[in-house]
């Protein structure tokens, strides 16, 4: 079959992900009824961190074992790539090595560089510009909750990092419309995300305007890791833009709220608002380990018969 990466959320279409989506459910259901289900046995997962990670590494080695197959951890603070071997090379020797590859760094560019070099299948597990794992893992807790997202609107409140990027991909792929509210100066950049269509979203300087009358608020910590010098001056910066109760109350009244965590209670969201009822937080966290078994059967595989 034919390689195939996963380095941004733009890689696939529609009929991809609903193809993806339909497995996870199938995956999923299997795994809560304790039902053994190994189509990747023999298969192998390298893992190379460049960043720290729970919920990442998590789900991808416990997912790679329940499909199984076995993952194997590489810090880049103990492989040559952390002693400068060059990007190339290192994708030459591992491909040859191993099935799939993930990798959860600093700048795309890495994976990008990585993937034209392999000889397997690359998945994104995080970069400075998107988190596509992530929010393939959010659209289908959104589905679970609440049915299709086409046509719905998501209120993105705070940095246009990484995951606001992604979602604008999501939004032209499925439909639905983001309303983006940032504080000055940390605005997103549509033409580095390849955005085509304007008209999926709209930028709002009061985050109490963009949440008015949506399906769903987001927001992520308000200084990703990589900006940890700026943590003051973003507290400063960031400081209307918790998601609070308040905020919350203006949304739909059956809006969900998502957090693709670790969060600070009391900076990017109150207590009340992600330790609430309409927070879906934790069935998000957990949907990491079935999407991303889904992705990676598909990558290996390609499309299986959905029954089976």
């Amino acid at each position: 079959m034919q390689l195939k990466h996963f380095l941004q959320f733009s890689d696939f279409n529609r009929d991809e992900y609903e193809y993806l989506f339909e497995r996870t459910r199938w995956i999923k259901q299997a795994f809560k009824n304790y039902r053994q289900y190994w189509p990747l046995t023999d298969r192998t997962l390298a893992m190379i961190f460049d960043k720290n990670s729970t919920r990442t590494r998590l789900s991808f080695e416990a997912g790679m074992h329940q499909l199984g197959g076995s993952a194997i951890y590489l810090s880049t603070r103990d492989t040559q790539l952390g002693r400068g071997e060059p990007v190339e090379d290192a994708a030459r020797v591992i491909s040859r090595m191993v099935d799939m590859v993930m990798i959860r760094t600093y700048q795309h560019e890495v994976v990008v560089r990585f993937a034209k070099n392999s000889r397997v299948p690359v998945i994104n597990g995080l970069t400075d510009e998107y988190h596509p794992c992530q929010i393939l893992s959010d659209i289908f807790t959104y589905i679970e909750f609440r049915g299709s997202i086409d046509g719905k609107v998501i209120a993105w409140i705070g940095d246009a990092n990484n995951m606001c990027n992604t979602w604008l991909q999501a939004a032209e792929i499925f439909n639905f419309k983001v309303h983006v509210s940032t504080p000055a100066g940390y605005n997103i950049n549509s033409d580095r995300i390849g955005l085509e269509d304007k008209s999926h979203y709209e930028i709002f300087a009061d985050p109490h305007k963009a949440v008015t009358g949506v399906d769903l608020v987001t927001t992520d910590v308000w200084t990703s890791m990589g900006f940890e010098a700026e943590t003051e001056q973003r507290k400063k910066d960031f400081a209307d833009f918790c998601v609070d109760a308040e905020m919350m109350a203006l949304a739909k009244s059956d809006a969900l709220f998502m957090h693709c965590l670790p969060v600070h209670r009391g900076e990017e969201v109150s207590a009340e608002v992600i330790d609430g009822p309409q927070s879906v937080v934790w069935d998000e966290a957990e949907n990491r380990l079935h999407t991303q078994k889904a992705l990676m059967e598909y990558l290996l595989l390609g499309k299986v018969d959905v029954n089976k």
